[in-house]
């Protein structure tokens, strides 16, 4: 007896619709750009309930200092690379019909004799108009980007920004703020400073600090030290040296209730390279918190590669290795100094906070946890 046909047998499947990623509506984009000594940095994003959600990303590494700490002027081959990239920044910019945004220019283009020009340059050739912003406010919006990794137990917090021509300190004092609100306290700072006329508890910054020593000009200064060793020894000395007049720097703190929360390439680089990262994962390094014994082992083994086992390791890459001892040297010089056996490590920065500012003053995201 043959079987009996199931009903429906011989039927067209349905057809399923995988509905297409929504396009994200040009009203609700922002973009931020950060054009650094070494890198050029883009992200498009929109709101989403109290964070960010990226649309778009660029980031290249540009070496616009290159030279500037001899001649005291962007190169034409610096500036050439620069403009290459902003083209393909301008590029992204237009698909997207991104209409808010803020492309700034820190370090290098603060130094440089010849910034106006190249920012004049970069308006002829690719559009866009960039905007060279003062040390004190690249350090706010550094600061911002990382309030969402500041535990609530924190009391005394220490932001640091490694870049490529400067590293920025913030020092705060968030005793005072109830603990559920330490981080929105901190976010609230990208009004300024001294934010005197909030109604809402805000971040007391105790100092702050812009040292003119970054992953770039730190090397730069000490470049003509062959042994590898006595040039990282002689780096971590010089940077802590310039870090004399930061005024929490010569008082003891207590560990408890203290945090380094630490953003920059360097950092990351430590952290993935702690982790074995042969393939960097933002998810698994962002808000990663090390130990200071977790650090220097890495730092260490940095050194014992040395400089062609560094250009070698997947885990620092390419773009990194020739700049990743001089951040080591700024690295260990900050565990060295202060009071905690603890960082925690922010994949975010200057575009973040450049966005989470634009955001808030339009008063767009949520006022929830960040």
């Amino acid at each position: 007896m043959a079987p009996k046909r199931p009903n429906g047998a011989g039927a067209f499947p349905k057809a399923v619709d995988t509905p297409a990623p929504k396009t994200p509506d040009p009203a609700e984009l922002y973009a931020a750009l950060d054009l650094g000594t070494n890198s050029c940095r883009m992200l498009i994003a929109q709101p989403k309930g109290s964070q960010i959600h990226v649309v778009d990303s660029f980031s290249k590494s540009v070496q616009l200092g290159t030279g500037l700490e001899a001649s005291g002027r962007l190169s034409r081959a610096s500036i050439g690379r620069t403009v290459q990239a902003l083209r393909i920044c301008k590029g992204k910019l237009d698909r997207h019909k991104v209409r808010r945004m803020r492309l700034v220019a820190t370090e290098a283009c603060r130094r440089a004799k010849n910034a106006r020009d190249f920012t004049r340059l970069v308006k002829r050739e690719t559009g866009l108009s960039l905007e060279i912003i003062e040390t004190e406010e690249e350090a706010r919006l550094a600061v911002v980007s990382c309030a969402p990794l500041v535990s609530t137990k924190t009391e005394q917090l220490l932001v640091v920004d490694i870049g490529g021509g400067s590293t920025e300190l913030v020092w705060m004092d968030l005793s005072s703020v109830p603990k559920r609100d330490r981080p929105r306290a901190i976010m609230r700072l990208h009004a300024g400073f001294k934010n005197a006329d909030s109604p809402f508890p805000v971040a007391k910054v105790v100092d702050w600090i812009s040292v003119p020593l970054g992953v770039a000009t730190l090397k730069d200064q000490f470049d003509d030290v062959e042994d590898d060793a006595a040039r990282f020894a002689l780096m971590s000395w010089y940077f802590e040296e310039n870090l004399a007049d930061f005024s929490p720097y010569a008082h003891e703190q207590a560990r408890e209730g203290f945090q380094i929360v630490g953003t920059s390439g360097t950092v990351t680089t430590v952290a993935a390279s702690f982790l074995g990262l042969r393939r960097y994962d933002r998810n698994k390094v962002d808000g990663l918190r090390m130990t200071s014994d977790q650090i220097d082992g890495v730092i260490r083994d940095y050194l014992a590669l040395g400089p062609e086992g560094r250009r070698t390791d997947p885990r620092i890459g390419r773009d990194r290795h020739a700049l990743i001892m001089s951040g080591a040297a700024i690295l260990q010089a900050l565990m060295r100094v202060w009071p905690t056996d603890r960082l925690s490590v922010a994949d975010r920065g200057l575009r973040e906070g450049l966005l989470y500012a634009q955001m808030s003053a339009d008063g767009v995201l949520e006022d929830g946890p960040y």
